[in-house]
């Protein structure tokens, strides 16, 4: 028997769980502390690539459809651009947002990408980050962000957690200071150590993520044919 911790190759974090959570912010701080690429939320480059905006989401179901299709794939793209070491503030997520606006449901979250996807999901580390209504705004993203919704979504990522046997560890303070901790406590178990970090001018905000801006949407099947 091990007297330290065990280590745990690949390292995949996931943040996963509704908007209104502050799930970019805990990836961030994961990504900066113990020095892993993050991969950032796809959907807004996804957006922009279509050259389409939140009017015509609201208004083109088969339009939401593509977009949320594309979001998934490019997901799963970038992740295995990775080796194996990443934190994402999201994974399945965008499949919540596919039941709540869209007929086409049923078919991806039976497509055996999808089936594949969350076995991969599983044998990562994944915090389940709840909403607080004090944390709801609109992110320029996603459509009719209300209380109602965010509630929606939140339950529906929980059922596919569950449907999937997904081991999570939920995150349900909304303080800053708790989540951390708690994020922290699971990752020294995990045997991740956090790398040296250099001393930043006091009014330095955290980098940029870099974005992901033109990566096509057939990658998935190209990363899939060379795995």
């Amino acid at each position: 028997m091990s007297d330290g911790p065990a280590i745990w190759e690949p390292m995949r974090i996931y943040f996963v769980g509704s908007h209104a959570t502050g799930k970019t912010t805990l990836c961030r701080y994961v990504s900066r502390r113990y020095g892993l690429p993050m991969i950032s939320e796809v959907a807004r480059a996804v957006l922009a690539e279509m050259e389409t905006g939140l009017d015509a989401l609201r208004t083109d179901m088969d339009l939401v459809a593509e977009y949320q299709e594309r979001v998934f794939a490019r997901q799963v793209a970038v992740e295995k651009l990775h080796d194996g070491k990443f934190v994402s503030d999201r994974a399945f997520d965008n499949l919540a947002y596919v039941a709540e606006h869209t007929t086409n449901a049923a078919a991806m979250m039976n497509d055996a990408r999808f089936l594949e996807y969350m076995k991969w999901v599983r044998e990562g580390i994944v915090f389940f980050v709840r909403p607080h209504q004090s944390l709801l705004k609109e992110d320029g993203v996603r459509a009719g962000v209300s209380w109602d919704s965010v509630l929606r979504i939140d339950g529906m990522v929980k059922l596919m957690l569950e449907q999937h046997r997904i081991s999570y560890l939920p995150l349900e303070s909304v303080s800053m200071q708790e989540r951390v901790r708690t994020i922290e406590f699971v990752l020294d178990r995990c045997g991740l150590r956090p790398t040296e970090q250099k001393p930043r001018p006091r009014a330095q905000t955290i980098p940029p993520v870099p974005q992901i801006s033109s990566w096509p949407y057939a990658l998935v099947e190209r990363a899939d044919n060379e795995a």
